[in-house]
């Protein structure tokens, strides 16, 4: 390494001023960030945690970066000293995970702290911290950087006190881990607790850390998404690139905690972007169900301010909903032109599984259609595999495709209903038809009030000819009182039509001639979305030839 002055230096009082609401390490998993943040920016290809116990025992961080020479290795656990800003405007341009500075100086304050550290020389340096002595002698170790914390909040009885159980400590460092596995996936990771390899990933790509992390299951079943726009963020131009993966709707979770989303590197928890990635899948998600997906977003360094956040948790970016629309928009056309087709592997027992599968072309055009099963499910030979099509889930993707197509230049067509018919209300669903009233006429209610929360229905949806029942008003009006205004009016409108293209749609038992039912399925193949009905149900799933000829052993 060069004898260039060192990179390490000391910042000034009016920058300190500005960072330091940063510098408390709370708990073991800050201290267990900081040093996996600074490992990033120093260029590591490979970051090995170990945790023993709830992290305060010991902290071990090892990573193959460029590493520290003795100079700045000696000034870096000093207060207030980085490499990364030398002044407080740097922060408006800052592209550094870490620039705050205090990290190592502070975790050395909360415990004992050992640095070893090489940038390529013949020898290391070894720096010790403990009780405020400093003490640096040489070390043997290859290029990169290892840091040891024990002790942690050793002298500080109160603050141990106040940590949750050694369980839950842990299952906070295990949530970092993954969340910068999946934001940086070019990177392995590992984490080892109390001897124990808990989590590790390749460091091959973002597919590779799902699966790593999910499992096959869940990880192997995704489609890749890259969006790139040019948007305006608060009145001044930027490139915005949105790139990860989207698990199939087939897999979801109850939270959005496995909405994976990270800014310029950063892992974030951002609810209006994780709202956003939401919305992308639309009516596929079941209702009250998230999604399972890996989003990293790249934007202009001075659209971002990631000093908004004592544990830059979260983040500010210029013209936030626009950034979110594009998130939706990419969303959205990934699982558009992905094919969402399920497939069933055969076993001679009830545990047969099902999962998603991805194939060449998402359409139905080569089908043949075999015949109609039970009244419910449509057999197709299509090529080498044996399409199996639930006949009311694909009639209701039909269904809501034509209504949302409908309703972009005109209301939903209509049916009197004669005599007409009454629904009561409960008062605050009552309410939400008063307000919406003009909603539901484009949808294709008529009502009026007929005394209290009692309305007459004098007129509901008829979509392709079918008719809704009176009844349907109060699951629509529900939805209105509990959906207004969230995701916006295309969102509110899309689960309206969902609830509406359910009502009309083939129902088991209904019988279908061969004709119609390979109607069915060329109008499903040209649907945008055609393998998930509106409410996120599959609606084909596949079987291989090959399946069969296993399970009758033909070989």
């Amino acid at each position: 390494m060069s004898d260039d002055s060192p990179t390490v230096r000391e910042l000034d009082e009016a920058t300190v001023e500005r960072i330091a609401a940063g510098e408390v390490v709370t708990r073991p998993a800050r201290a267990v960030a900081e040093l996996v943040e600074n490992a990033l920016d120093a260029g590591a290809e490979r970051v090995d945690v170990t945790v023993d116990g709830d992290g305060t025992d010991r902290i071990r961080v090892a990573d193959d970066g460029h590493g520290m020479s003795r100079a700045d290795a000696v000034s870096a656990v000093d207060p207030h000293t980085t490499s990364k800003i030398r002044a407080a405007d740097d922060l408006r341009g800052a592209t550094t995970l870490g620039f705050r500075g205090e990290a190592l100086a502070a975790i050395a304050d909360a415990g004992r702290l050992e640095l070893v550290t090489n940038d390529g020389g013949a020898v290391g340096t070894r720096v010790t911290v403990a009780d405020g002595e400093k003490i640096v002698d040489d070390a043997g170790r290859a290029r990169g950087t290892t840091v040891v914390v024990t002790d942690l909040f050793g002298d500080r009885p109160a603050r141990r006190e106040s940590l949750a159980s050694p369980a839950r400590e842990f299952g906070r460092v295990s949530e970092l881990v993954t969340a910068y596995a999946l934001a940086r996936p070019e990177v392995a990771f590992s984490l080892t607790h109390d001897g124990r390899e808990t989590t590790s990933t390749p460091g091959t790509g973002t597919r590779d850390a799902l699966v790593a992390l999910y499992g096959r299951e869940t990880g192997g079943e995704s489609t890749a998404v890259t969006h790139r726009a040019g948007v305006d963020l608060a009145g001044r131009e930027a490139a915005l690139t949105v790139e990860g993966r989207l698990c199939y709707p087939s897999t979801t979770r109850a939270t959005r905690d496995h909405v994976h989303v990270a800014v310029n590197g950063r892992p974030v928890r951002d609810d209006d972007l994780r709202r956003a990635v939401a919305r992308g899948y639309g009516s596929l998600l079941p209702s009250g169900r998230d999604p399972v997906a890996v989003l990293r977003l790249d934007v202009p360094a001075w659209a971002v301010d990631p000093n908004v956040h004592p544990a830059k948790a979260r983040v500010a970016i210029r013209g936030g909903d626009t950034v979110g629309d594009a998130v939706e928009a990419g969303v959205r056309e990934a699982l558009t032109t992905a094919d969402l087709r399920r497939a069933g592997e055969v076993a001679m027992d009830l545990d047969s599984s099902l999962a998603p599968v991805e194939a060449s072309e998402s359409d139905f055009a080569d089908a043949t259609v075999l015949g109609v099963f039970r009244d419910l499910y449509v057999l197709c030979e299509a090529g080498d595999d044996l399409l199996v099509v639930d006949q009311h889930a694909a009639h209701e993707r039909v269904n809501f495709e034509r209504l949302r197509a409908a309703l972009a230049d005109e209301a939903v067509p209509a049916a009197a209903l004669d005599p007409a018919e009454t629904v009561t209300l409960d008062p605050p669903t009552a309410a939400a038809v008063e307000e919406h009233r003009e909603e539901l006429a484009r949808l294709g209610f008529a009502v009026d009030p007929f005394g209290g929360t009692t309305y007459r229905v004098t007129q509901v949806p008829a979509p392709l000819g079918r008719v809704a029942d009176a009844e349907a008003l109060r699951g629509v009006a529900t939805d209105l009182r509990e959906s207004s205004g969230r995701g916006g009016a295309d969102a509110l409108r899309d689960d309206l039509l969902a609830d509406l293209a359910c009502h009309p749609s083939l129902k088991a038992g209904d019988a279908l001639d061969r004709e119609t039912a390979t109607r069915l399925v060329e109008r499903l193949g040209e649907c945008e979305r055609p393998y998930a009905c509106p409410h996120g149900r599959p609606t084909v799933l596949s079987l291989e030839a090959s399946t069969l000829a296993d399970g009758f052993e033909r070989h």
